[in-house]
């Protein structure tokens, strides 16, 4: 690992930047291919519409359809993964709700599973889209809904992420998703993300893909094929009751778990792929819900990606030409050397993540005594091979972590003021694949 000294405050702490890269991951990066993602939205526009109460039982129209052919390219990938991906259907009948749900039906997500080759590594990260499409009147479910952007192009990303990287052997086990029931108010991931709290799985990531293929304005016909916003949450929805008073004593209002996740992502992702990362610093866009919300609702660390630009003339609209203009989510309006990119980025962050040392744990702040410096001190991640940590470091105004310090110690004195500054921790490898920065407890 090469390191790019900035400034040496001391003569055992010295300023850091990651400069090489894995390539393994240069080498997921370089597989991703527009003509595949090209091949997965045309069939999936094929299937005329992907509502979630379209028919469960025609071969090749509706929702049953189209996840049939999902869970059919999983299988097909498997195959690549020596046995280790599993594949399968989850399933449930859904009552009446009288909101946006009519009639009983059968909701059902395709998941494949790539299990991690250290069993004692349960961290579990996820790559997700939504399957079913609409048109103007959310309970149309005959009419002919392409849903080529929306969200083909987040599907697309996870069926190219499952082949990509089902070649791989990562210590940790990434799961790729489709989920359903997203227009009729977040079914499918609220399925999932209730079956993953009772069952305590470890999810550390969910990076859920919804339109990440449109890169013009319908209002003004600007263009941007260059940036893909991050949208996560600075508060914890999850028992924030109880951590409120702790986040205000320690001025951590922008670092929960999906907020470093999102910085994360924006790291990895420009490091692999020439795309600027957006972060944008809210759950989601304004009062509007995807599917990663139903993990954030559970507590676990969840961000959207999302194209930099909607174009409302494509997204939620019958099929139509209106005054010389034509409406629809048609997949001629998805760019895909845009997508590639989008998708590029995914597997880079995914693959970092899943290579990665797991967290350090039990990291505290000592408190103590008051000093202009910070004492840090931490125990061994529990799963991956590691070769040090960095000290990540950074103004309390700046959005982003500014500089980080390596050590192979399990503590570090800092001279800095902790109230000038936040500091966390991440364990590193010898590819340099990075932990997600942990935010130091106060030491008792």
């Amino acid at each position: 690992m090469k390191y790019l000294l900035f400034l040496c405050l001391t003569p055992c702490v010295v300023f850091s930047q990651i400069r090489s890269k894995d390539d393994e991951i240069k080498k997921y990066v370089s597989e991703v291919n527009s003509d595949s993602l090209q091949s997965y939205i045309k069939k999936l526009v094929s299937f005329n519409t992907r509502h979630t109460l379209s028919a469960t039982d025609d071969q090749n129209k509706g929702i049953g359809a189209a996840r049939n052919w999902v869970l059919g390219k999983f299988k097909d990938y498997a195959k690549n993964s020596g046995g280790r991906m599993e594949v399968y259907l989850q399933q449930q009948d859904i009552q009446p709700d009288g909101k946006r749900v009519d009639q009983v039906f059968n909701l059902g997500n395709p998941i494949a599973f790539l299990k991690g080759t250290d069993s004692n590594d349960k961290r579990i990260f996820m790559i997700s889209g939504h399957l079913d499409s609409r048109v103007t009147d959310v309970m149309n479910r005959t009419s002919f809904a392409p849903g080529a952007n929306d969200d083909g192009s987040g599907v697309s990303a996870v069926i190219e992420a499952a082949r990509v990287l089902s070649k791989s052997s990562f210590p940790a086990s990434v799961i790729f998703v489709a989920f359903s029931g997203e227009e009729q108010s977040l079914l499918g991931s609220k399925m999932l993300a209730e079956k993953a709290k009772k069952e305590n799985w470890q999810i550390e990531a969910v990076l859920n893909n919804d339109m990440i293929g449109n890169t013009k304005s319908g209002e003004t016909n600007e263009t941007n094929d260059r940036v893909l916003r991050v949208f996560s949450e600075g508060l914890p929805y999850m028992e924030l009751d109880k951590k409120a008073m702790s986040i205000r004593n320690l001025g951590l209002e922008n670092d929960g778990d999906s907020r470093q996740l999102a910085r994360y992502i924006e790291e990895v992702a420009e490091k692999y792929v020439k795309i600027d990362i957006k972060l944008i610093y809210r759950n989601d866009r304004f009062l509007r819900g995807g599917d990663h919300s139903s993990f954030v609702n559970q507590g676990f660390p969840a961000v959207r990606l999302t194209e930099y630009y909607e174009n409302y003339d494509q997204q939620h609209q019958d099929v139509r030409i209106e005054n010389g203009k034509q409406y629809g989510d048609l997949p001629e309006f998805v760019d895909y050397n845009y997508l590639k990119k989008n998708v590029a980025a995914n597997i880079a962050v995914l693959a970092s993540l899943a290579k990665s040392p797991s967290k350090p744990e039990k990291v505290e702040i000592e408190v103590k005594e008051l000093t202009n410096s910070t004492t840090l001190h931490w125990e061994k991640p529990k799963a991956g091979k590691l070769a040090g940590y960095y000290v990540l470091v950074r103004e309390t105004e700046s959005p982003i972590w500014q500089k980080r310090i390596f050590t192979k110690d399990l503590s570090l004195k800092i001279p800095l003021s902790k109230d000038n500054y936040i500091f966390a921790v991440q364990s590193v490898n010898e590819t340099g694949n990075l932990s997600i920065p942990v935010i130091p407890a106060i030491a008792r």
